[in-house]
């Protein structure tokens, strides 16, 4: 039996389709961005940010560290001892100086986000002409670069500042910083600063380099302004025993007490005393009333009515009056 065979019959008219033809392009469709992808760009844009910001707080905060720990040695210089003596360590040194560092970056970041929102509004009310401006002087890297150099040299003044107190015939004597000051160290920093700071940002890692530099410059002049407050307050200290409010946010501790000896009996007509810290089995002590600094072994003195606060002293008390 044949197999059975069908066929199928065409319009005369119909055209011959060509198989050699490729076939139509299939149009593109746009990609959706859903909402993962937007996530992806806000997490790039922190991570941005964090990198930018880090690049300026870390070598501020490193060298601020650094100059507060010569503050230290400053400070305690003034009662003729080493913070060593007094028992300040890196550990208790670098406790007591973040109470000092967090809150100044604190300060640090409101300053930036008033400085931050008032830009804001000042683009809305100029209609992003300030916006604009702000993108133009960005594209030229003369202007960067002599901005970058004028705060460089401004930095600068905080130095100055602590050399010419130093220097300074009262060592008690407020030193001002005046406007004109000002403007020479920001002279100083431009024709100094600016065409190496021209010629970092060539690269990448060029203008990396300048916040770094921008960062530890920054925290060398806050450093060495603090440290000479710091010196400041402990001549304060020693001249009226009382603590400054900048001492106070340094770490450094005005405890009173008075002594006595093992067998109870009182010490040194039970005045009052400062206790500077203890180190390797003694206390090292201040005696205001006698605007003497001396060292008193601690397993053979006991401290009795210990206070963190400043003993009540007639108004207009000075260290020093048995001497006198």
């Amino acid at each position: 039996m044949l197999p059975l065979v069908t066929f199928q019959h065409y319009a005369a008219e119909s055209p011959i389709r060509e198989t050699s033809e490729p076939p139509a392009p299939v149009a593109e469709q746009p990609v959706d961005q859903g909402p993962h992808q937007e996530d992806d760009d806000d997490k790039a844009g922190v991570l941005d940010l964090l990198e930018k910001a880090g690049a300026v707080v870390v070598p501020l905060g490193v060298t601020l560290y650094a100059l507060l720990y010569m503050g230290y040695q400053g400070m305690y210089a003034v009662f003729g001892i080493t913070p060593e003596q007094a028992g300040i360590d890196q550990s208790v040194l670098l406790g007591r100086l973040l109470g000092t560092i967090l809150p100044l970056l604190i300060l640090g970041a409101v300053v930036v986000g008033l400085l931050l929102s008032a830009g804001w509004l000042l683009n809305v009310v100029t209609r992003g002409r300030l916006g604009r401006l702000a993108q133009g002087i960005r594209r030229q890297p003369w202007i960067v670069a002599a901005i970058a150099a004028a705060w460089a040299g401004a930095s600068y003044l905080g130095w100055m500042y602590f050399v010419t107190a130093l220097d300074a015939a009262d060592p008690t004597a407020r030193v001002t910083v005046e406007a004109g000051d000002v403007l020479l160290a920001a002279g100083l920093g431009v024709l100094a600063y600016v065409v190496p700071f021209r010629l970092l940002r060539r690269r990448s890692i060029g203008r990396a380099g300048l916040k770094i530099m921008v960062g530890a410059l920054t925290g060398i002049g806050l450093g060495y302004v603090l440290m000479i407050q710091m010196i400041y307050g402990a001549i304060s200290v020693l001249e009226k025993g009382e603590s400054t409010a900048l001492m106070d946010a340094v770490g450094f501790q005005t405890q009173w007490a008075k002594l006595q000896d093992s067998g109870g009996k009182p010490l040194y007509d039970s005045r009052w005393m400062m206790v500077l810290g203890e180190h390797e089995g003694g206390y090292a002590i201040y005696d205001c009333d006698k605007g003497q600094t001396f060292r008193k072994f601690s397993e053979s003195t006991i401290l009795s009515e210990v206070q963190m606060w400043s003993p009540d002293r007639e108004k207009g008390f000075t260290c020093g009056t048995l001497t006198e």
